[in-house]
């Protein structure tokens, strides 16, 4: 360069160098960018996101008694007949089942043993009534003189053996009642309103045994929960009364979990009750009622007892940029954020003045930092 001369070079005699120009969509391509770095980080510090604790189940009754029961045979035997048949609707007590024993006359035998205990019972009571009153004309002659204390003693003795004898004819009958009242229980019958899901159908050809199964009922009426299986890193966070977000099977929807208030097709519920312990598989199961006040969940019809439920359980809420630096770490969810009480607001309050009122004597700044107190002047004790 020549001293002197302006800073600025003549490119006419470089004519390829000015003619070099930026494309145009290296010019468009760089504003999107230089327009997108402030709005992410906008998005990222700015905008909040809900963290959730995320779990899998279904949709069971609350009540044990509105689940699905099974119909069990109460005495051995084998099916004779079938009054109901799979999917038809029983009220309480209709019959479901009759079963026989293998001796066809075994009720009759059980009914003759009986017939004779009772006459045995009433024998017994007449001998009885006799023998006390050979005890009581005994004990007039014993007193006259004109019976032996042996003979006395002997008429007690015979009452205390007929009364024994009373006592074990009472124990057959009773006995007897028992096997008649077992026998009777061979028509099994309908533990409640419902509909008949399953029949055991090879019990009808075969000998069953007190206690197999005949027959699945399902109750018609239930209250519904959603059992949720969560993770023991979240589940130390769960509250009852949080409120969860439901999505369930086969119904469409759209879910954010950060945003519930864009979720499309979502219901909502809240926390009812956590179990103490883990399931087998190390999740812990989560119950899940319906969030008064919000719409109803599907009808029956649509969502059935068993049916598969993903739920989010509402935390904490941070930043965008927190949660994904927590995800990156594999940190647990934040710590939710304790409420003072009453008397610790005022102790607070009091350690407050007496901060404020020192730093006007020392005159220097103050700062905390994890509840430690920096100031400008000594240190106070």
């Amino acid at each position: 360069m020549i001293p002197g001369t302006s800073v600025r070079h003549d490119l006419s005699a470089f004519p390829t160098l000015a003619g070099l120009k930026v494309p145009r969509t290296t010019r468009t391509l760089g504003r999107m960018i230089a327009v997108a770095i402030p709005l992410l980080l906008i998005l990222l510090f700015a905008v909040k996101w809900v963290q959730t604790a995320p779990g899998r189940g279904e949709v069971i009754a609350l009540n044990p008694e509105d689940r699905v029961q099974q119909v069990t045979a109460l005495v051995p035997g084998r099916v004779e007949r079938w009054f109901v048949v799979d999917g038809q609707q029983v009220k309480k007590g209709d019959p479901i089942a009759r079963i026989i024993d293998n001796d066809p006359d075994l009720l009759a035998s059980l009914a003759a043993e009986r017939a004779q205990v009772v006459a045995q019972i009433a024998a017994a009571e007449q001998a009885l009534a006799t023998a006390r009153l050979d005890v009581t004309r005994t004990s007039q002659l014993y007193a006259d003189g004109l019976a032996a204390r042996r003979d006395y003693e002997n008429t007690q003795i015979k009452v205390a053996e007929m009364e024994a004898k009373l006592a074990e004819a009472r124990a057959k009958l009773n006995k007897a009642n028992i096997g008649l009242n077992r026998q009777s229980a061979q028509l099994v019958r309908a533990p409640r309103d419902g509909r008949i899901q399953q029949l055991n159908t090879a019990a009808g050809a075969t000998l069953v045994s007190a206690g197999d199964w005949l027959a699945t009922i399902a109750p018609e009426r239930q209250q519904r929960v959603v059992e949720l299986l969560v993770d023991g890193r979240d589940v130390a966070l769960v509250r009852r009364g949080q409120p969860v977000r439901l999505n369930f099977e086969g119904w469409p929807a759209i879910q954010f979990s950060g945003w519930p208030s864009v979720a499309q097709g979502m219901f909502d519920g809240r926390v009812l009750a956590i179990d103490p312990s883990a399931q087998n598989t190390g999740l812990f199961r989560v119950l899940v009622e319906p969030m008064p006040g919000k719409p109803a969940w599907p009808d029956d019809n649509y969502v059935r007892l068993g049916s598969k439920v993903r739920g989010w359980i509402q935390m904490e809420t941070v930043t965008i940029a927190y949660e994904l630096w927590r995800q990156l770490n594999d940190f647990p969810l934040e710590f939710p954020v304790p409420v003072d009480t009453g008397p610790r607001k005022g102790t607070a309050l009091k350690a407050l003045t007496d901060k404020e009122a020192t730093k006007g004597k020392s005159g220097g700044k103050s700062d905390s930092y994890g509840g430690a107190d920096y100031g400008g002047g000594e240190e106070e004790k």
